[in-house]
């Protein structure tokens, strides 16, 4: 067993960011576990990003840039490989082709206007909503975005559970389909959001914002859970029209569950007198 978990932390890790690990002899049981660890690959993304967003931010980079130049080291640190994986779904859910045609598309390695829009839209969006929350602080802008970036693989946890297909008979998505029991899921969940609630309180401990510590301790939770959601209704849809998910799947539930949870961060930070 721990054998076991180790090989699925190093293969999550090695799967979803660039950094280095030991290889992996990846069987049913560690694809599993790297996909319960997926949320701690996201939390050394997020300690890195963080920190150059918070520095930028500190020596008088605008926030729009500062959001940018963040947004840039993390598809550098991914690979891009959320990002391809929410193009490719764009484009073969865009193509309205029955199932089989339609992954035949996202297969392909060139990009339709489908993808570029979406790509456009989502990194804007994200650049947009981080400036907006760099308003209220560094603190509270990189504990955000890490947040965000956190709850994204944990959409792809979520949606790794048992009784979600896969849509094809090989490749990641076959692999990790099914691969994480509902119990397991839900218990990610909760610590995840419980994690969140932590991060929003200590953003006000050491930060310097005029939000309480009692309203961050719960729009972040409540932000990722947002985020969870709207990936989730990707997820449905996905699986309606190609009948399971494919690791395309699982890469734009990431991305749109961390869009969806830095705009939710946005608006209810707004929302606070």
């Amino acid at each position: 067993m721990t054998a076991a978990w180790g090989a699925g932390l190093r293969l999550a890790v090695g799967t979803l960011t660039v950094f280095p690990v030991r290889p992996v002899d990846v069987n049913r049981t560690v694809a599993g576990w790297a996909m319960l660890f997926a949320p701690l690959a996201g939390l050394l993304l997020a300690v890195a990003s963080g920190i150059l967003l918070g520095g930028l931010l500190a020596v008088g980079t605008s926030p729009l840039l500062a959001a940018v130049l963040t947004l840039g080291l993390l598809t550098v640190l991914t690979r891009g490989l959320h990002l391809d994986g929410l193009a490719d779904l764009a484009d073969g859910l865009g193509s309205a082709r029955p199932a089989e045609q339609a992954v035949d598309i996202m297969r392909r390695s060139d990009i339709g206007p489908f993808g570029v829009l979406s790509l456009i839209f989502t990194v804007a969006i994200q650049a947009a909503a981080l400036s907006h929350i760099a308003a209220l602080g560094t603190v509270t802008v990189a504990g955000a975005l890490g947040g965000a970036v956190i709850s994204g693989r944990l959409a792809v946890t979520w949606t790794c559970r048992r009784g979600v297909p896969a849509g094809r008979a090989e490749g990641l998505g076959a692999m990790v389909a099914e691969s994480v029991s509902a119990r397991g899921a839900g218990t990610v969940v909760v610590l995840v959001l419980l994690g969140c609630s932590m991060v929003g309180a200590l953003a006000t401990t050491v930060g310097t914002t005029p939000v309480g510590t009692v309203w961050m301790s719960v729009v972040l939770p409540l932000a990722s859970l947002g985020g969870l959601a709207t990936a989730e209704a990707l997820r449905r849809h996905a699986v309606r029209r190609l009948g399971g998910i494919t690791g395309d799947v699982l890469g734009a539930v990431c991305e749109v569950a961390t869009t969806a949870t830095l705009v939710l961060s946005a608006v209810l930070l707004s929302w606070i007198p």
